[in-house]
């Protein structure tokens, strides 16, 4: 199982398109994509249950694998849950708009 680790907040239309493009790619290689900023908007409101958000996101990210960083900006909620994911030694993969992939924290 993958985290899908992507911006949401900002353009949140054009955001959300891309993490079901990113979701899709996970998918294509084999995995598993949780990609908890697709459905959570669909019951909880980002500003007034942002934290309540974040948590469960986070719970969520414990059951993964790995976590794969998309996009070329890396927005304040991605740092958050890349920071718990290399604390919690699961690997984090940044993957660009480009394609070009690396391994920040491995096992």
């Amino acid at each position: 199982m993958v985290y899908v680790c992507s911006p949401y907040s900002g353009n949140i239309s054009l955001n959300t398109e891309r993490a079901k493009i990113y979701s899709r790619m996970v998918v294509d290689r084999g995995a598993i994509p949780v990609t908890p900023h697709l459905y959570l908007p669909l019951f909880l409101d980002e500003e007034t249950e942002r934290d309540a958000a974040i948590e469960m996101d986070l719970a969520l990210l414990k059951r993964c694998d790995e976590l794969w960083a998309f996009g070329d900006e890396i927005s304040g909620g991605m740092k958050r849950e890349m920071k718990e994911a290399e604390k919690l030694g699961i690997p984090v993969r940044r993957i660009t708009p480009t394609g070009q992939e690396e391994w920040i924290c491995t096992k």
